[in-house]
């Protein structure tokens, strides 16, 4: 398969370039500059995500959206969604995964109280949270786009890859320590697996692991 990552050289796009090529599939990182990831063994596009056109994106069978927006900035992970949005939404054929946040999950069992909405939620993660769950529901209301938002765990960082994983739907998920955590690396492990084997069409999931 054809894959492109936007973001490939970030925390979570790295890791996915570097899953997606082990397992034998034709890689390409989109980033403003080449940095790392002219060293990954995938191709590499020097383009800004908000530049990119059908055109650019047409030739593969899945766009990885793992764009990060700056500090001060989050708004624009709605911009950057609604251009491959653009982009991408008369070409049925071609998946969008969508990196996302765990904010917009469920803490509670009757999913009435999203995580950013809890007591204690960071201040300064708030912006992100909410921007990224705009993302979501525009996706939700598109039609003709083969989408699929994946939300890790509350925790996400940088840890191992044990290549074992748990999902979830829209409900925050706790490992069998109580925490709610993922790796970048299962969590990459989850986005080749649903690129391979998709089994969540235009729907949101989740991925939790343990340390």
């Amino acid at each position: 398969m054809k894959v492109a990552v936007i973001g490939g050289n970030g925390k979570a796009g790295s890791r996915i370039v570097k899953e997606v090529l082990e397992r034998g599939h034709d890689v390409t990182a989109i980033v403003r500059k080449a940095g790392s990831a002219a060293d990954s063994g995938a191709g590499v596009i020097m383009k800004d995500v908000f530049d990119l056109t059908a055109e650019d994106l047409t030739p593969f069978d899945a766009v990885v959206n793992a764009f990060g927006a700056p500090l001060g900035q989050e708004h624009l992970h709605v911009e950057a969604g609604n251009v491959l949005i653009g982009a991408l939404k008369d070409a049925p054929n071609i998946r969008l995964i969508v990196v996302g946040g765990a904010g917009s999950l469920y803490a509670d069992e009757a999913q009435t109280i999203r995580v950013v909405d809890t007591p204690g939620f960071p201040d300064f993660v708030k912006p992100i949270a909410l921007n990224q769950a705009k993302n979501l529901d525009i996706l939700r209301g598109t039609e003709g786009l083969n989408w699929t938002f994946i939300s890790p765990s509350a925790n996400f960082a940088l840890g191992r890859r044990t290549g074992a994983y748990e999902t979830g739907k829209d409900r925050l998920l706790l490992n069998s320590e109580g925490e709610s955590y993922v790796s970048y690396e299962d969590y990459a492990v989850a986005v080749a697996d649903e690129i391979e084997r998709p089994a969540h069409i235009r729907e949101r999931f989740t991925v939790g692991s343990e340390r």
